[in-house]
């Protein structure tokens, strides 16, 4: 699984095109984002993405969860959001 992290300055169609070619290579992705801002971005990373796939005939799918991480020694809460390439798409 290929982690790319998301700031609240990501271009989301930059990010939807690094998902689409993760999945397209049959790998499974997920996003990490700190803050509203890059779980904004991320959100609409993976919107664009699907558009992206649509063509391709992949349908995705993700699961949010909480990860702890360390940044610069300081704890800190990220929404990880795994993406998924639907079975038979």
């Amino acid at each position: 699984m290929e982690l790319l992290k998301v700031s609240a300055k990501s271009s989301p169609n930059l990010v939807a095109g690094a998902i689409a070619g993760i999945l397209r290579d049959g790998k499974e992705a997920e996003l990490q984002a700190i803050g509203a801002g890059s779980v904004n971005q991320a959100v609409k990373a993976i919107a664009v993405a699907r558009v992206f796939l649509e063509g391709d005939g992949i349908v995705l799918s993700f699961v949010p969860h909480f990860a702890e991480v360390t940044v610069n020694g300081e704890e800190r809460t990220a929404i990880r959001f795994v993406i998924l390439r639907n079975p038979g798409s």
